[in-house]
């Protein structure tokens, strides 16, 4: 498969789409069948998974790390993303509201309980899940900068953090912010226009692209936008000849795929079939016409 490196450090590479585990407490999986599944992914490239702390109700860690102990060797294959700065209202979290957490007091602790539920010494890529109102910028890098000078972090990045929350955050750190994970589909486009994407190009910064599928209403809504896109992909994929559930899939990754900034799009399924067949968007070729064809669709109207 092919991978995106960072051009901002030298030993960092992502696979080209990215396994998104946000969901993985759901799949009912059996730590062996996690294992069978994590082993197919890694054999077809996919080495880049996705995780954060809140997932599963914090639970999605500590699963993963299940897996890991029974086959540990896969550790050395994989890329292990992971987010903090999120606590959810509860007794896993101790929080009694939702809020956003940025403190260096909250962060070491996430990082460190990542470590243990997951059951690695390292993660190679940190994001700060949310931007954070609060955020002390001075005080956040200097603990974002210790976890990396005592290897339990290799990488820094951020998510869902706009232009100017990034240039704050990377203004105090000597360590370049090598991501942003945001969200990008058919259906949420808006990081192509509000300079997102832009800033990341900008800034060599790999952009992963969060729910591409727009948690499924590009297949399945019946919504007007979703029912618009439906029907511009159906659309393409008979022009194409392409069978129209996993044509659609396939065009829809593919779409993001051909933007200059690299997106990596993380896929967050646990069907081994649907995944094998996203997968092969990536050696598919969209025409200029053809995705704009596909953005007029997602934005109901044709650019000005």
């Amino acid at each position: 498969m092919q991978r995106i490196a960072s051009t901002l450090v030298s030993d960092l590479s992502l696979s080209r789409i990215a396994f998104g585990l946000w969901r993985l407490t759901d799949w009912q999986y059996s730590p062996a069948e996690r294992v069978a599944l994590f082993e197919q992914m890694l054999d077809l490239g996919v080495t880049t998974f996705d995780l954060a702390d809140i997932y599963g109700d914090y639970r999605c860690e500590r699963f993963f790390g299940e897996a890991l102990k029974l086959k540990p060797q896969l550790r050395e294959r994989m890329e292990i993303v992971s987010k903090c700065s999120i606590r959810l209202a509860g007794e896993a979290s101790g929080a009694r509201i939702n809020h956003y957490d940025t403190s260096g007091t909250h962060v070491r602790g996430a990082v460190e309980n990542s470590l243990r539920d997951m059951g690695i010494e390292q993660m190679d890529l940190l994001l700060l899940h949310r931007p954070d109102p609060l955020m002390d910028a001075e005080a956040l890098a200097a603990v974002l900068e210790q976890l990396v000078a005592e290897g339990k972090v290799k990488h820094l990045g951020v998510s869902n953090f706009l232009p100017h929350q990034v240039d704050l955050l990377q203004s105090r750190l000597s360590l370049p912010l090598v991501v942003n994970q945001v969200e990008v589909s058919l259906l949420h486009s808006l990081p192509m226009f509000d300079g997102q994407l832009d800033h990341c190009q900008q800034h060599r910064m790999i952009p992963m692209a969060w729910s591409p599928f727009a948690g499924g209403r590009l297949f399945s809504a019946d919504d007007a936008d979703a029912i618009r896109v439906q029907k511009g992909l159906h659309a393409m994929c008979e022009s194409r000849g392409l069978e129209t559930e996993t044509g659609a899939m396939q065009l829809a990754v593919a779409w993001l795929l051909r933007h200059p900034a690299n997106i990596v799009p993380v896929l967050g399924s646990g069907n081994l079939q649907r995944l094998v067949a996203a997968l092969a968007a990536l050696e598919m070729e969209l025409g200029r016409e053809e995705w704009f064809e596909l953005l007029r669709a997602g934005r109901g109207r044709d650019v000005d």
